[in-house]
């Protein structure tokens, strides 16, 4: 009915529930304007804060994130989420308080450059972080829920903190995968290779080997650090190779 009387309301419907970083991902893909403000659809969000984000983005911030600081949820959601929201904090050392806050305000420029799927949406301000812009939070209004049960929960921090992982790992070392299958595993062939090395001293010094489990770790280890330090030196040549071919593409793209 509202976009009945607006021509200007877009209305996105899914065949299924593909969740809200998909949804999130197609509302900036419809989007035109230099501002776009998000806000959950429980109706906790309070609307009279959209003026107060446009302010902070006019200040010059190219995301303003939302901080439920008087938050009206029972301590099944609060707890689980302050858990979550400080180890994040303190990994991605970004002071925000609350990271999945639905209440944001963005600059275009921040929501083309974002590519939002699975649980991502969670972490927008990290992607924003390392896409190389600026971040600030303010305290928003909270309303308690009326309609509805929330689907938050232990279970579902666990899984952020993976997605969470992921992003780590995607956003520092996509381009350089040697840095970190390099490092773990030449770590695991060096402590293989200090147990072997003390084994090859006990049996100079006339100690069998043949009961020793000792021996079979450092084997084992020695043999994973040479694969996973392999599997890290593929990966930085398909790296390398994907970007030559990115180059040529776009060189052919200017001609």
């Amino acid at each position: 009915n509202i976009q009945k009387s607006d021509s200007s309301i877009t209305l996105i419907v899914f065949d299924k529930n593909c969740g809200k970083s998909e949804a999130l991902n197609a509302g900036f893909k419809e989007t035109s304007g230099d501002i776009i403000i998000t806000m959950d659809a429980d109706l906790q969000d309070d609307p009279h804060e959209i003026h107060n984000l446009i302010s902070k983005l006019d200040e010059g911030w190219d995301l303003v994130s939302g901080w439920k600081e008087k938050r009206h949820d029972p301590l099944g959601k609060t707890i689980p989420s302050k858990l979550f929201n400080y180890i994040v904090r303190k990994i991605s050392k970004l002071d925000i308080h609350d990271f999945n806050c639905g209440l944001k305000g963005y600059k275009s420029k921040v929501i083309k450059k974002l590519n939002i799927y699975g649980g991502l949406h969670r972490f927008i301000p990290y992607l924003a972080l390392e896409n190389g812009f600026s971040i600030t939070e303010i305290s928003v209004n909270h309303r308690a829920r009326e309609f509805g049960e929330s689907k938050y929960g232990g279970s579902r921090m666990f899984k952020g903190f993976f997605d969470f992982l992921s992003i780590i790992f995607i956003s520092k070392y996509s381009k350089r995968p040697l840095h970190v299958f390099g490092f773990i595993g030449f770590s695991l062939f060096f402590v293989g290779m200090i147990i072997n090395s003390y084994l090859t001293y006990s049996w100079f010094l006339g100690e069998a080997l043949t009961n020793r489990p000792l021996l079979f770790l450092g084997v084992l280890l020695s043999i994973v650090g040479i694969q996973i330090f392999s599997i890290g030196f593929i990966a930085e040549l398909i790296v390398s190779y994907m970007s030559k071919e990115s180059d040529q593409a776009k060189q052919i793209l200017k001609k």
